[in-house]
């Protein structure tokens, strides 16, 4: 009694083949610079930050609900991350009971009793 041959499974769904996807050491057509540039010089003059201020303060003006809780969520969530501040201000007694603490936690450790 011969095993029948085995069937090959056949995806439906594509996969990998031969010469596709991006060769290798192709570049990006739009850079962030080369972008920035093209911004600057169609609108006559002006930065991106300043076109963003121009276009918050205009849907302020216009009362624009929509757009400008985008503006903010933009701002708060990309500008303010840059300009947060922790500051951990401990006192003497606070880093007096860490030594301690520290240095029960080693005598156990090591074996070595405390002075």
């Amino acid at each position: 009694m011969s095993t029948p041959p085995e069937k090959k499974k056949i995806s439906s769904r594509g996969g990998a083949r031969p010469g596709s996807g991006r060769k290798k050491g192709s570049k990006d057509n739009i850079t962030i610079g080369s972008l920035l540039e093209t911004i600057y010089s169609k609108s006559n003059g002006q930065n991106y930050e300043e076109i963003l201020v121009t276009d918050f303060l205009q849907a302020r003006n216009n009362n624009d609900m929509q757009l400008m809780l985008k503006y903010h969520n933009l701002i708060l969530n990309k500008i303010m991350n840059t300009m947060a501040k922790v500051e951990v201000v401990e006192s003497a007694d606070a880093v007096e009971a860490k030594k301690q603490a520290f240095a029960e936690a080693l005598a156990k450790l090591t074996g070595v009793k405390q002075d």
